[in-house]
């Protein structure tokens, strides 16, 4: 069932991949603090980039107070969302769960790898609106922190304004421009890239073969060519897409449906 979301008095939940003394949570934690005076920081004590939504099950999670209102939790993303919403907050759950900003763009098949996405993820499922929010950027030196900083605020009202849809959340990505050269807030469907050059084979000092996997490499083709939200960072916009929990693939359900399994 799709609802709107009222901000007026909204316990918020801030959470992200890169680690509770991130700069990015620093972002959002102001960011919403423009929106509602009770805001919650739960995060990861470490970094967990690329965990994807894994969930810690065969080691303890602990939580670790760091003011009010404030925790690190000794695990993934996924987890700390968890432990926000089921135990945290269980008397009053969060009415909107605010993800990111992350380091690095969360563009096409990122979006399967990436713990920014997997909180706003969790959160979903748990029943909490969920919006991750990732900063794209091509030198480690400027990260353009205010693009969040400018836009963020009135994204988040006119999301909350939309009737929100209970298995979907909403992918943010801002450009690595000035914040006054943003072209657009503009809605896209995930982006999908070739991508070759992700393995990087070295040798220990022992003559061993090891591997790094690294950032993204080359890309060799980008699909759909119109409307992604690869192809708004390229156009200096801010892409907002829509991603549902269902991926059920349903033309393929049909076929099997229509005899494909006889």
């Amino acid at each position: 069932m799709a609802k709107l979301i009222d901000l007026s008095h909204a316990r918020i939940l801030v959470s992200n991949d890169d680690g509770i003394e991130a700069e990015g949570i620093r972002v959002l934690e102001a960011i919403a603090r423009t929106i509602s005076d009770d805001v919650w920081v739960v995060a990861p004590a470490t970094e967990q980039s690329g965990v994807s939504h894994s969930l810690s099950l065969h080691m303890p999670v602990r939580v670790l107070p760091l003011g009010e209102k404030r925790f690190a939790v000794t695990g993934s993303p996924t987890d700390a969302v968890l432990m926000a919403v089921s135990h945290l907050m269980k008397d009053a759950p969060p009415a909107l769960c605010l993800s990111g900003v992350n380091r690095g763009g969360n563009l096409a098949e990122d979006v399967t790898y990436s713990g920014t996405v997997a909180a706003a993820m969790e959160a979903t499922l748990l029943g909490v609106p969920a919006i991750a929010f990732s900063q794209t950027y091509r030198d480690p030196a400027d990260i353009k922190w205010r693009v969040a900083e400018r836009y963020a605020p009135d994204i988040i009202r006119k999301l909350a304004k939309v009737a929100w849809p209970a298995d979907v959340l909403y992918n943010v990505n801002f450009p690595d421009v000035e914040p006054d050269q943003v072209a657009a807030v503009i809605p896209t469907v995930q982006g999908r890239r070739d991508i070759v050059g992700r393995l990087h084979e070295r040798v220990d000092p022992r003559g061993r073969p090891y591997f790094w996997i690294g950032p993204l490499g080359h890309h060799t083709k980008e699909y759909p060519e119109t409307g992604t939200d690869i192809v708004a960072m390229r156009e200096q916009k801010i892409s907002v897409t829509p991603i549902g929990m269902d991926m059920t693939h349903y033309k393929t359900l049909d076929m099997l449906r229509d005899g494909g399994l006889k």
